[in-house]
């Protein structure tokens, strides 16, 4: 009896334990998911996880409070252009520091270096110095674009270089006059950029070797990064040159149909839009907009355009930056002149081109949009909170941040990621 009460004893004991580990695992779970689904967006690569400057992220500051925005950290960075891609706790850009084009992983929660790859010697340019691509995160790799054209894969968690190459030496082409600035895109196994020459104007190389896999288009590379848009139901890569607008497939490389679109210095910078089986595409330079109609009959694309307005009088002159569609309208800004000091924040109806509103006087600057409002940074270093729709534009808020810059603000987690040519800034936004 005694026996069989022990054992009793210990089976109920080892119950309790198994079932006291279940609920800990079942906390540990919950815990997790939970965690998972309080966590925000990332913001992997150049325009963020869609390439289109919006963000899902929720709950965001309406306004900012009297004393200024909460500043997590701020870290010294080094003279570039690149914007911060972020996933997890990597939040990465690209510099000159040490006489080196250096690509740097920095800790979100920290800010602290976690490592640093050297892409090149420093970067010089008469229109200013510093690489200009902002490096793009794909699962557990990152790839990085040079200012002279050097492509770079590296490992996320280690920086371990996976490989490099020269693509302006591969192709037997000269660099872009400002620099090159094709922020890499990731398509499956392949990464894309911008080369330009008659070997290439845009390129596609395998994301675990670096070997190139197809070429497509010639001519000036421009200052573009290509994007993934979906039209006439088919995913094509959408590159707009410094001299034609292509649209390509992304497996193979072929060109599916092309629009020329020259500009002077082939200085076409600006992303293409996709809206309602058309391409929005802007330049500066007192050039203007087209939103090009794409249409597939037989199985053979044809192009045409459904509205254009150029020169002085345009509705829109992007100058670096990419417009945002929400519903049937466009916001951006415009620039005035041959990259004139002036530029205006203006709306117009995205399908014919008609100027719905302009805030006069902006000034020069760079945008993105979460949470229902516009996430403005100013050149002087600021950061805007507006509401914007085709009623008009309201500021809700401002404050400077960091010093001049060019960079759009990147979101993730709610956090917002801003850089200058001195330090690296990571705000709290909600």
């Amino acid at each position: 009896m005694i026996l069989i009460s022990l054992r009793r004893c210990t089976v109920a004991r080892f119950t309790v334990a198994r079932c006291t580990l279940a609920r800990f695992v079942s906390t540990l779970l919950a815990l997790a998911l939970w965690t998972s689904l309080l966590r925000g967006d990332d913001w992997p690569q150049f325009l963020g996880a869609k390439r289109n400057g919006m963000s899902s992220e929720k709950s965001l500051l309406d306004a900012f409070p009297d004393s200024g925005p909460t500043i997590r950290w701020r870290a010294p960075g080094g003279v570039g252009m690149s914007a911060i891609a972020v996933q997890g706790e990597y939040a990465l850009t690209t510099w000159n520091a040490e006489n080196q084009q250096l690509l740097v992983a920095l800790d979100t929660l920290t800010g602290n270096a976690k490592w640093k790859v050297e892409m090149g010697k420093a970067f010089k340019n008469a229109m200013g110095d510093g690489p200009r691509a902002t490096p793009c995160i794909a699962g557990q790799n990152v790839f990085a674009y040079s200012g002279e054209g050097i492509l770079v894969a590296a490992e996320l968690q280690s920086g371990k270089v996976l490989w490099r190459k020269n693509l302006i030496e591969t192709f037997s082409t000269q660099p872009s006059e400002y620099g090159m600035s094709s922020s890499p895109l990731v398509v499956n196994d392949r990464v894309i950029v911008h080369v330009g020459g008659d070997g290439g104007a845009v390129v596609a190389l395998a994301t675990d070797d670096g070997k190139v896999l197809w070429k497509a288009g010639a001519g000036h590379a421009g200052y573009s990064s290509p994007t993934l848009l979906n039209i006439q139901g088919t995913p094509q890569v959408v590159s707009i040159t410094g001299t034609a607008v292509l649209g390509i497939e992304p497996g193979s490389g072929q060109v599916l149909w092309n629009y020329p679109f020259e500009t002077d210095y082939g200085c076409n910078t600006a992303t293409p839009i996709a809206i309602d089986n058309a391409v929005f595409i802007s330049a500066g330079e007192n050039h203007g907009s087209v939103l090009i109609d794409i249409k597939k009959e037989n199985g053979k694309y044809t192009t045409s355009e459904r509205w254009k307005s150029l020169d002085s009088k345009s509705v829109m002159r992007n100058e670096w930056q990419t417009s945002i569609l929400l519903g049937d309208h466009l916001y951006g800004f415009d620039n005035v002149g041959a990259a004139g000091p002036v530029s205006h924040f203006s709306c117009i109806e995205a399908k014919t081109g008609k100027p719905v509103w302009q805030k006069s006087r902006f000034g020069k600057g760079n945008l993105v949009y979460a949470d229902g409002k516009f996430w403005l940074t100013t050149i002087e270093g600021e950061l805007v909170i507006a509401k914007a729709d085709p009623k008009g534009f309201q500021e809700l808020g401002r404050v400077s941040l960091v010093g001049k810059n060019r960079q759009a603000v990147s979101i993730a987690d709610g956090f917002g990621y801003l850089r200058d040519d001195n330090e690296v800034i990571c705000v709290q936004l909600h």
